[in-house]
């Protein structure tokens, strides 16, 4: 255990920028775009827009939430979509070149589905400009309203990822309170129910003062509620006025907990400090997983989203 104060050398950063990272920025801008990197402070932006990779978040940049560890911008959002928003992700995704992305957003409690058809139609905007393209979509709990879930889940996203955060004993204190634990295990088993072919995700974060044994003990109800991949990391305190650091935990316990997931059947576990819930979404093993799913039909991808529409 290593106790809050000056930062590790595992979690120091270099900020580098290169070509590509400016050119996503201008391309962001220039679009009106908003992107989790940004509004989080996250630190691996540097990495992953120096590879051409980002997380877009949707719905603006106002959350009607203000869970305690979060940076972005808590606040009434007052039903203000931006009805343009789909078509400009679907042409800024049709820009990059990627091969997999991840679409997020705010909670937004002010909409009647809680943004669900948002989702939907820019999952549906980005298949027509990028069919080849693997979509993930980390999506928050929509108040547990399974029909609002269901309108995302039929638009066929490749891996659908909802984050339970931390243990079941902090989450009152990490968490806004219309943030349940067991709403996210809820939100996390529907997706299975609704569809079984859909991959689903959740990451937790360390430092916050959970024990071993109860890290375990969501994973065990991670797996339980069947998610297929799970990324755990550091959480690192983006203000004064977010939770303390209780401590940072070593690169050798979270390999420990990579392990334990493993022997535990998730089919993909990143665990790091550095590591977020869309960090290296796309890496290689989880593409593989998810190709190799579409190729096992007998009608090709692509061929079957044609019969569907």
């Amino acid at each position: 255990m290593v106790l809050a104060g000056e930062r590790p050398e595992w979690l120091k950063i270099i900020p580098k920028r290169n070509e590509r990272f400016n050119n996503l920025s201008h391309l962001f801008q220039s679009l009106n775009l908003h992107t989790v990197c940004e509004e989080a402070h996250c630190p691996n932006i540097y990495e992953c827009w120096n590879q051409g990779t980002a997380t877009l978040m949707l719905l603006g940049d106002v959350c009607s939430r203000a869970c305690r560890f979060c940076m972005v911008r808590p606040g009434k959002p007052n039903g203000i979509v931006d009805p343009f928003e789909p078509e400009h992700v679907a042409y800024a995704l049709s820009k990059m070149n990627l091969n997999y992305v991840v679409l997020t957003s705010v909670d937004r409690d002010d909409l009647p589905d809680g943004g669900a058809s948002h989702f939907a139609r820019t999952i549906r905007k980005v298949r027509e400009s990028c069919p080849e393209l693997m979509i993930e979509v980390l999506i928050p709990d929509f108040q547990n309203d399974v029909d609002a879930l269901k309108l995302v889940v039929d638009a066929k996203p490749d891996v659908i990822s909802h984050n339970v955060e931390t243990t079941l004993s902090l989450t009152p204190r990490v968490r806004d309170p219309r943030a349940g634990y067991w709403q996210s295990l809820s939100v996390l088993r529907n997706v299975k129910k609704l569809d079984r072919t859909i991959y689903t995700k959740s990451s937790i974060m360390l430092g916050l003062g959970e024990s071993d044994e109860e890290v375990q003990q969501t994973m065990l109800h991670l797996r339980n509620a069947e998610v297929d991949f799970l990324t755990l990391g550091q959480y690192l305190r983006p203000s004064r006025r977010h939770l303390e650091i209780k401590e940072y935990v070593r690169p050798e316990r979270f390999s420990y907990f990579r392990e334990l997931g493993l022997e535990m059947g998730f089919k993909y576990v990143a665990s790091g400090p550095l590591v977020r819930s869309s960090y290296r979404a796309g890496e290689f093993f989880i593409r593989s997983i998810v190709k190799e799913a579409r190729n096992a039909d007998t009608f090709t991808y692509l061929e079957r989203r044609n019969i569907e529409k």
